[in-house]
């Protein structure tokens, strides 16, 4: 997942410096020091996020004690409106804010919200999370844009940068469910989560105090310093901004709060009636469809054809962190109910992809270089087929543990971490390539629009996960269930995950020709 959103702000941030733009400020180890403020603040920004998100399932189950379906509904709803709201804030920030108090807002709404997590209370709960959504619109899309202004368009160095800040971001995602995974199980949930709180507020400081020693320069300020000023019903529009996101909370607090109720007369499933699905399908999917309806009419036929292929990748990225979002909800869940937890906790098992990430990240980037040379680079739907059987064959291992489990239904920890490590290598095959391909194929004119779909993918993704997540739920309320009969359960639905898996990587090879047809050239 860290992959992923490294991925989407790097190709955005390319376009942040203006053409010919020279870096600012002081330099460290041969780049702009303002990235290494931007690295350690986005390090511990991200260790709040992913310490939270370790957390979040188990504390609902084992402490709140709801259901397994109203967890899986409630962060299947955090999940598809923590990827929503940086469309918003991103706009927010190009029209009007700027980056740096865009930054500002989102760290101080999301340092507020993790320590709301600390206090055992439901309006405290629901309000954590808004908080969270919200500041996360405001701060995740324009830390990374930050970066992308400290180096001039065509400088060298900006791809080692990224690399750079990339880092950062699985540093944070690792460390956080091992550090605050251990402190929730040793000391108490909320010790965990106040813990991603004071992760948050390092990383507030650290941006912080980038902005005041002057290593920024001028980079990331409003375009119209006037407008933000600018007052509407005696109130700046910049405060508005601040006044509307706190109006804002309690809306999503609802929409989390029925993320997983059924309304009556809405959809087939409980997941399709729920308030967050009828969002997702009646209003969201409708709208985005028609404008891309809209979209391939007019266009000529090239732009027409790799618009297609454009709609067909994103396609499949949503199925692919559809099943691979499982991580921090049904497969946390299977961690701690039956697999024998050798060395870490059910919350510290969310630290394995980020590791493998880490570990692999730089030998892929070296082995497509190597085909490159050699002449043999995969086009990309083939590595998107590639990377979505990888996926399965991760789902599949989770499934045949089953037939080695012991007789309190518990599996070796060995299958838990090789299931990963192939998730996390399909994730290598298609997420750095993906909107790479999205950028060159779009047209022009509405690359922004497309761009602002693909985020939308992973809200998307995320609501898809809590349906599929649902089919394991095993535990009402809290109560108990027998080791043996919950392993059958995780496995029976693990193995169809792969099986659809598999279906989904033959069908992108089997579109392969015509999708490179429709590319025009692009590999």
């Amino acid at each position: 997942m860290s992959l992923r959103e490294h991925t989407v702000t790097d190709k955005i941030s390319e376009h942040a410096a203006p053409m010919g733009a020279e870096p600012t400020g002081p330099e460290m180890f041969g780049h702009p020091k303002g990235l290494f403020y931007l690295f350690f603040a986005e390090l511990w920004e991200r260790f709040s996020f992913y310490g939270m998100r370790a957390l979040l399932v188990l504390y609902m189950v084992n402490d709140l004690l709801y259901s397994d379906n109203v967890a899986f509904g409630i962060y299947a709803a955090y999940g598809a409106l923590v990827y929503a709201t940086p469309v918003i804030g991103g706009m927010i920030a190009d029209k009007l804010l700027g980056y740096r108090r865009s930054i500002m807002l989102g760290a101080v709404l999301m340092a507020l919200g993790h320590f709301a997590l600390a206090i055992e209370h439901p309006v405290f709960f629901y309000g954590a999370l808004a908080l969270l959504i919200v500041g996360n619109g405001f701060f995740k899309p324009n830390i990374s844009t930050m970066v992308g202004t400290l180096y001039a368009q065509g400088d060298a160095r900006r791809d080692a940068g990224f690399t750079i800040f990339y880092m950062g971001i699985n540093i944070g995602a690792m460390l956080a469910p091992l550090v605050c995974g251990y402190l929730g199980a040793e000391y108490g949930w909320h010790y965990g989560f106040g813990a991603a709180g004071v992760g948050m507020l390092i990383g507030l400081i650290m941006f912080w105090n980038g902005t005041k020693s002057g290593v920024f320069g001028d980079r990331g300020l409003p375009a119209d310093p006037a407008k933000v000023q600018e007052k509407v019903a005696g109130i700046s529009r910049g405060n508005w901004v601040s006044i509307l996101s706190v109006v804002a909370l309690p809306f999503l607090a609802i929409l989390l709060f029925h993320g997983s109720m059924d309304l009556p007369g809405f959809g087939m499933t409980e997941f399709d009636g729920s308030l967050i699905g009828i969002v997702m399908n009646y209003i969201l999917l409708p709208v985005i469809a028609l404008v891309l309806i809209y979209s391939l009419v007019k266009e000529e036929k090239k732009e027409r054809e790799r618009l297609f292929v454009v709609i067909l990748l994103t396609f499949f990225i949503t199925v692919f962190w559809s099943f691979f979002e499982q991580a921090g909800s049904s497969l946390t869940l299977f961690a701690e109910r039956n697999v024998n937890l050798t060395f870490m906790n059910a919350a510290q098992t969310n630290s394995i992809n980020p590791f493998f990430i880490v570990l692999f990240a730089l030998p892929f980037s070296a082995m497509w270089l190597f085909f490159s040379r050699m002449r043999m680079n995969p086009y990309t739907p083939v590595k998107f087929a590639l990377g979505i059987a990888q996926l399965g064959l991760g789902f599949l291992i989770f499934a045949l543990s089953a037939n080695y489990a012991d007789a309190d239904g518990r599996v070796s920890i060995w299958f838990l971490i090789l299931g990963y490590m192939l998730i996390t290598t399909g994730e290598l095959f298609i997420s750095p390539v993906g909107l790479s391909k999205v950028t060159e194929l779009s047209p022009k004119k509405i690359v922004s629009f497309i761009m602002g779909i693909w985020f939308l993918s992973s809200s998307f993704a995320h609501y898809i996960a809590g349906i599929i997540a649902k089919l394991t739920s095993v535990s009402d309320s809290g109560e108990e269930v027998s080791g043996m009969e919950s392993l059958l359960v995780y496995t029976g639905v693990f193995e169809q995950i792969a099986y659809v898996a598999f279906g989904f990587a033959v069908l992108a090879l089997l579109l392969t020709p015509l999708m490179r047809k429709w590319m025009h050239g692009i590999h």
